[in-house]
């Protein structure tokens, strides 16, 4: 099995990519997003462009805002079966 390791910033992008395509797909506004999450604007804002490290309970808000498992939000893959 090979196992695929990315550097923390090429992770904290690539996370805030998701994010931002996860909340574009709803329908919402950042201000949207993150009052739904109970979370500053800027600080999300921060997140979807790869500029912070985000914490676990945060990753919990997130994951809770789109409705998704902890997992699904990290590897895309969803965990709901049809």
């Amino acid at each position: 099995m090979t196992l695929f390791v990315m550097d923390a910033k090429t992770l904290q992008k690539s996370f805030g990519m998701r994010c931002k395509e996860l909340r574009a797909g709803l329908g919402y506004s950042q201000e949207q997003f993150a009052n739904l999450i109970e979370m500053d604007r800027s600080y999300y804002a921060s997140i979807e462009v790869g500029r912070r490290n985000v914490s676990l309970s945060n990753l919990s808000k997130i994951a809770n805002g789109f409705n998704i498992s902890i997992a699904a939000l990290m590897t895309g893959v969803s965990d709901k079966s049809d």
